[in-house]
C-alpha cells in the first residue's frame, strides 16, 4: 500500500466513486457529485490510498484553521476493508498532523457504529455531538487524539 498526494484531480472520479457507494455517504445522501465537491477547496490535502496502482481509498486532511489537523475524509473501497488499510492510513494521517499539530480531529456519524469503535480502539476520545450536521436526524460525532496542548507543542 501507498499513501500518494495528489498535485491534481486525475484520481477525483475514482475516490467520488469510492465514497459514494458506501457508508457514511449513502446515508447522508452524498452522491458522487457531492462527494467529488467534498474534494476541492483551498487548505485540503488529498490523497490516493493506493494498491499495486489502483485507487483503493481515498483521505482528505484539512491542515488550516482553528482545527487544523482535521481528517475530513477517510474511506477505503469496500472489499479492501478489515485488512489494516484503515489502520496504516490513520497511522499515516497522525504522523502528518503531529508534524505540524498536537491535536488530530475527526467527525463519524452516530450511526457509523463500527467506525466510531475503530476510531476509539485507535485512541480517539468523544468532544463533542453535533446534532442534524449534514442530514437532520443523525449527529456527527466530534473525535480527538492529542499529544498535548497548543502551548507546550513544538513542531517537528
Amino acid at each position: 500500500m501507498k499513501i500518494v498526494l495528489q498535485s491534481d484531480e486525475r484520481h477525483f472520479d475514482k475516490m467520488a466513486l469510492i465514497m459514494s457507494s458506501t457508508d457514511p455517504w449513502i446515508t447522508l445522501k452524498r452522491d458522487r457529485a457531492a462527494c467529488l465537491a467534498s474534494l476541492r477547496g483551498e487548505g485540503k490535502e488529498v490523497y490516493a490510498i493506493e494498491k499495486e496502482d489502483e485507487v483503493i481509498g481515498v483521505i482528505v486532511l484539512q491542515m488550516t484553521g482553528t482545527f487544523r489537523g482535521y481528517l475530513q475524509v477517510l474511506c477505503i473501497d469496500d472489499k479492501y476493508r478489515g485488512k489494516g488499510y484503515g489502520k496504516a492510513a490513520v497511522a499515516f494521517c497522525e504522523e502528518r498532523i503531529f508534524s505540524t499539530s498536537p491535536n488530530f480531529f475527526l467527525c463519524v456519524s452516530s450511526f457509523n457504529t463500527a467506525a466510531q469503535q475503530f476510531y476509539y480502539d485507535l485512541g480517539f476520545s468523544l468532544i463533542g455531538e453535533v446534532k442534524d450536521f449534514v442530514l437532520e436526524g443523525y449527529s456527527e460525532l466530534f473525535l480527538r487524539k492529542t499529544i498535548g496542548s497548543f502551548s507546550s507543542f513544538k513542531p517537528v
